[in-house]
């Protein structure tokens, strides 16, 4: 059975539409490209004709790729509880060896973005504070060590 990909209803969204314009727009600009090489002459040393294909391939792949995903999502649901965290909670929590404190919102892997504040349920951090409650005391092991938080708010 294959993994569930985790996904806004945004994202889930903005995959479709990408999907869309690739298996319309894009094969259709792929094909003419691909025809537009083949007329230049002998394929077996026709660079462009190459190039051409090389692209088409990839294009195919992520076709593939975004009809997995889109096959195997799960929407999140975003009218979270507050009590534990979960995929959509926005948790404030603090390093208890540096004090720093930290907000991020927990999403799926696939809306991950750490700059913009998103971590995913995949990662360290993510994983450890899910299922936690305000006041408590987790463990993350990073590539860095393990680095202690303690939650101090979930939205």
């Amino acid at each position: 059975m294959a993994e569930k990909v985790l996904l806004t209803a945004e994202s889930k969204k903005q995959l479709e539409n990408r999907l869309n314009y690739l298996k319309s727009t894009g094969r259709a600009e792929m094909a003419a490209k691909i025809e537009e090489a083949r007329s230049f002459g002998d394929l077996s040393e026709n660079a462009e004709y190459d190039l051409a294909r090389d692209e088409q391939a990839k294009m195919e792949q992520e076709i593939a790729e975004l009809e997995n995903k889109l096959h195997n999502a799960e929407i999140i649901d975003t009218s979270v509880k507050t009590d534990t965290v979960g995929v959509g909670s926005t948790v404030t929590f603090a390093d208890l060896k540096t004090g720093a404190q930290m907000k991020y919102t927990i999403v799926g892997s696939q809306d991950s973005d750490p700059f913009a504040n998103k971590i995913s349920n995949e990662s360290p951090i993510g994983k450890a504070l899910m299922g936690a409650g305000k006041d408590a005391v987790v463990t993350a092991q990073t590539k860095n060590g393990a680095k202690t938080f303690k939650i101090i708010d979930i939205e």
